[in-house]
């Protein structure tokens, strides 16, 4: 009897449905994520190298070609395809966001993430001063379309809720500014623009992700050294660091402590938009694919790399005038 209801009890535990997961399918080509911003640049697909870095193959456009991707160096490798611009100098400083945002003149301090095009705008009395290309929220998990504000900061936040999948640590917001609190769950799961992989489509739990490279380089770089081995490409300065651009223009660095705290009046965040769908085919598509990564530019070019600036972080292009769970 007893081997009866054990073999009842297991049968039911096998039948009852599985708390819904976290999807994992990775896109393996991001000329199938079409922005409407694609239409100003003329651009093929290309296959990448496990060979290939973006400053061998783009010189000193190599930023504005990830940036264009919405991509991270972490994430340029072999198997992956990728808009390659027939012109690159057309992507110059580039961002699809407006100059300026008229109808937010009045706000001293404006962040708008503009998820049609996966891209974040910083403005101030309605003038864009950084703009930077961002990691969205997977469907189900993202935050709902609307007018938040920072509440709270944190310079080395990491996730309560979620680990690092590869290394088992605690999956790291550095360069936290939290804006949203969902009281309406039992959880209280919180929001927050962070730093974090920017892989080229979406692929957090609800957050909003930035470029930090040192990040990046502290939690991956042992395990991507030991997984591609020969074709490991370590991350050199100058570091992306978008993440840390936008905290020290949104919290006051005077007062900043350093660690979680509370912030009065802070930014004001507009959610717009909807995250580009996947597209296989287009009418306006450009021509098919080629499986060959075009010749590396010249080594004689003004790489980013070897500016004097070489030893400090990449700086965005600059336009003129109970207690909650963190997500990740």
């Amino acid at each position: 009897m007893r081997t009866t209801v054990k073999l009842l009890t297991l049968l039911m535990l096998v039948l009852l449905p599985a708390p819904a997961a976290i999807s994992k399918e990775k896109i393996s080509s991001l000329c199938d994520l079409h922005y409407p911003s694609d239409a100003r640049i003329e651009w093929r697909c290309v296959k990448l190298r496990w060979t290939d870095t973006a400053e061998k193959m783009f010189g000193a456009h190599w930023l504005d070609v990830l940036r264009f991707n919405r991509m991270d160096r972490r994430h340029f490798h072999g198997g992956i395809s990728i808009k390659v611009p027939k012109h690159p100098q057309q992507l110059n400083s580039f961002t699809p966001l407006p100059a300026e945002y008229p109808q937010e003149a009045g706000e001293p301090k404006l962040i708008v993430v503009d998820q049609t095009e996966m891209f974040l705008g910083a403005y101030e009395y309605g003038k864009l001063v950084y703009s930077f290309p961002v990691a969205l929220g997977i469907e189900g998990y993202r935050v709902p379309n609307g007018e938040y504000r920072v509440d709270a900061a944190d310079r080395r936040h990491r996730s309560n809720l979620y680990t690092v999948e590869e290394i088992g640590r605690p999956y790291p917001m550095h360069f936290g500014l939290r804006f949203w609190v969902d009281k309406s769950k039992e959880s209280w799961p919180s929001y927050w623009i962070h730093g974090r992989d920017l892989p080229g489509y979406p692929a957090s739990h609800g957050c909003i992700g930035l470029y930090d490279e040192e990040m990046q380089r502290e939690y991956y770089s042992a395990y991507d050294k030991k997984v591609n081995k020969q074709y490991y490409h370590p991350l050199t300065k100058p570091f992306l660091q978008d993440a840390k651009v936008l905290y020290t223009w949104a919290v006051d660095q005077a007062t900043d402590p350093g660690k979680f705290h509370k912030i009065k009046n802070g930014p004001k965040v507009l959610i717009v938009g909807t995250p580009p769908a996947i597209q296989t085919a287009s009418p306006s598509a450009p021509p098919p694919a080629s499986d060959k990564a075009p010749a590396p530019a010249s080594e004689k070019a003004p790489a980013a790399e070897k500016s004097p600036a070489k030893e400090k972080a990449l700086t965005p292009p600059i336009f003129p005038s109970r207690s909650s769970t963190s997500h990740s």
